[in-house]
């Protein structure tokens, strides 16, 4: 297990960049601690599975270092990093057994028989898969192929890090929530660093006590699946991360304080820095019928099951609401309240409000 450190790492697949627009990953600096669990979250393209690739030695960085435990490994290849990967699909070899398969990474290093017979159980009891120990792995079902593969890349109890490139993308939905948790059972168990690689929220929040959320190349925002709910960083950290997304509303601003479609605004606390296209944001979460507030009227109601997400307009703008309970018609008029503490002003997407100040 070790500490990852990334410093001023940026990356161009082109021979010759010019500009910013020319790197797959702009200028990054990480620290990741030994024995966390976390997770790089963003769209297809965002870079990403371009750092997974970097911190795996697969991809020699245009610029910067990375470190394990201080030690410079940049120009490292995979074999002497000491890593582990587990990949989409999975790894494995459908002529061994499942046994043959766990133990095949500790016997091409060479450990004991005793060693690897004693390690192959202690995974296996792990997985929940000692039954199939003996089971071709030819025979396995999708689900049980991708255990293999993680318990493949979890055998080695000498691993800097174990990475994990989506690797439920191939697993039938239904059958995602059962290895999301047993992958955090294993984490728990064997406390190695482990960063996983997701579009997918659900997998990156359930799983990381720490998620980074990457755009274009960038990353947006790091902190716990809380953080990353409450106090969005950027428009598109809270845009991305909930379901319906955090409602990000053109504003204007004024000596008299922030304004949406002429309605005044209260935000959680004291404006900073200038300039910039103001928007107002806020979770659907935190949106409430009342008596006073923003007038508007209900374009749609969509009931899913504990609550119901109320879309209303209020002059050209669209406002989400998760309400409990009984919910007006489509075409009524509305007033919809902001929780004040929850109500943050944004500049060209980045935060622009102070906690209470």
């Amino acid at each position: 297990m070790a500490k990852i450190t990334l410093s001023n790492l940026r990356h161009s697949y082109m021979p010759n960049p010019k500009g910013s627009e020319d790197f797959a990953l702009k200028e990054i600096d990480l620290d990741w601690q030994d024995g966390g669990a976390y997770a790089l979250l963003g769209p297809s393209g965002c870079g990403k599975s371009t750092l997974l690739n970097i911190i795996s030695g697969l991809l020699v960085p245009s610029e910067g270092r990375i470190l394990f435990d201080g030690k410079d490994v940049t120009d490292l290849p995979p074999d002497q990093r000491n890593i582990a990967q587990v990949f989409q699909f999975p790894v494995i070899y459908d002529t061994m057994t499942v046994r043959e398969n766990l133990a095949f990474p500790l016997r091409n290093r060479g450990v004991a028989e005793g060693k690897i017979a004693e390690r192959v159980a202690e995974i296996a009891a792990m997985l929940e898969v000692e039954e199939m120990l003996d089971t071709r792995a030819s025979h396995l079902s999708p689900d049980n192929k991708q255990k293999i593969s993680m318990g493949r890349g979890l055998v080695r109890d000498d691993v800097n890090v174990v990475m994990f490139d989506e690797p439920l993308t191939v697993i039938d939905p239904h059958l995602k929530w059962k290895l999301r948790s047993k992958l955090k059972e294993l984490h728990q168990r064997v406390r190695a660093t482990m960063i996983y690689v997701t579009h997918d929220q659900t997998e990156a929040l359930t799983f990381a006590d720490q998620v980074v959320v990457m755009q274009d190349g960038e990353i947006v925002q790091i902190g716990t699946p809380v953080e990353l709910f409450e106090r969005p960083q950027h428009t598109f950290v809270g845009h991305f991360i909930g379901s319906p997304g955090m409602n990000v509303l053109p504003a204007d601003e004024g000596q008299g304080g922030v304004t949406v479609e002429g309605h005044p605004i209260t935000l959680e606390g004291k404006i900073t820095g200038n300039g910039g296209a103001a928007q107002v944001g806020i979770r659907p979460e935190f949106v409430s019928l009342a008596k006073t507030g923003l007038p508007g009227r209900v374009r749609k109601v969509s009931d899913i099951g504990r609550h119901s997400v109320l879309e209303a307009m209020v002059g050209e703008t669209s406002i989400k609401a998760v309400i409990d309970g009984p919910v007006p018609a489509q075409g009524e008029a509305v007033h919809l309240a902001f929780r004040a503490d929850q109500t943050r002003l944004y500049r060209d997407g980045w935060i622009a409000t102070e906690v209470g100040a």
